[in-house]
């Protein structure tokens, strides 16, 4: 028998991508300051693993794009990442902002009443690794929390790893296409959610999720017009970079 996936999805209907979208440097501090400027209380992050194992925000594989710095992220140490500048690419009033621990985020997150989607990012074949070390620092960090962050991933060895590490925290597959087999993945990940590229989403896929009892986030939903139609197939959830175009409440 399959189980039935939990009813209560206590994340808000916005959510602000990578802390601040394109109004801040991503995955910074300054991003969830800028989220909670806009009313937001919901963000999302991207969590990879530093050299020495530190779990820290950051997309990309490299840190060639949003820092000062140049190489693998893999190959730095936690000491190493905290002296780039993560936010002068986005504009002088950032300069000198750094790659934020989890701790740091998970700090600023409790105290300010933001629920987080943790995206699981790891760096090629460290996806169990990181899957493990994410979600046990998630644990420690949010114990006790009225709401847990949820761990979500493209990765499915990561986000299984995350489930054998931190069972009962809340996790959410994501796909650039929801597949044929959608729900046995969830099933298999004991899963409370899915979440998808809008734009390779249609109404019937929309509807067939829902009607299975899983929550929906979609992703990255920067038109209004868009959002309207998404939230009018049932979707539960809209990931957007235009923080300054939707009124989170």
């Amino acid at each position: 028998m399959v189980q039935s996936p939990p009813k209560r999805w206590p994340y808000p209907a916005y959510v602000a991508h990578r802390g601040g979208g394109v109004l801040a440097p991503e995955n910074t501090l300054a991003g969830f300051r800028e989220g909670l400027r806009y009313g937001f209380r919901a963000a999302e992050c991207d969590v990879k693993l530093s050299a020495d194992g530190v779990c820290f925000l950051l997309h990309d594989d490299s840190v060639d794009r949003t820092s000062s710095g140049r190489g693998l992220a893999a190959s730095m140490s936690m000491a190493q990442l905290s002296q780039l500048d993560a936010g002068s690419w986005r504009g002088a009033a950032f300069a000198g902002e750094a790659f934020p621990t989890l701790a740091t985020i998970a700090a600023c997150c409790r105290t300010h009443g933001i629920a987080l989607n943790i995206e699981i990012k790891p760096c090629p074949g460290r996806e169990r690794e990181t899957g493990v070390a994410v979600a046990r620092e998630a644990l420690r960090l949010w114990q006790g929390a009225a709401v847990p962050p949820l761990l979500s991933s493209f990765d499915y060895d990561a986000l299984d790893a995350a489930m054998q590490a931190a069972p009962t925290l809340p996790r959410a597959m994501l796909f650039e296409e929801v597949p044929e087999d959608w729900l046995a993945c969830l099933v298999a990940l004991d899963a409370v959610g899915l979440h998808t590229d809008h734009s390779r989403l249609d109404e019937a896929t929309a509807r067939a999720i829902k009607a299975a009892g899983y929550p929906l986030m979609c992703y990255t939903v920067n038109e209004v017009d868009v959002a309207q139609r998404l939230l009018s197939w049932g979707v539960d959830a809209l990931c957007t970079d235009r923080l300054d175009r939707f009124l989170p409440a």
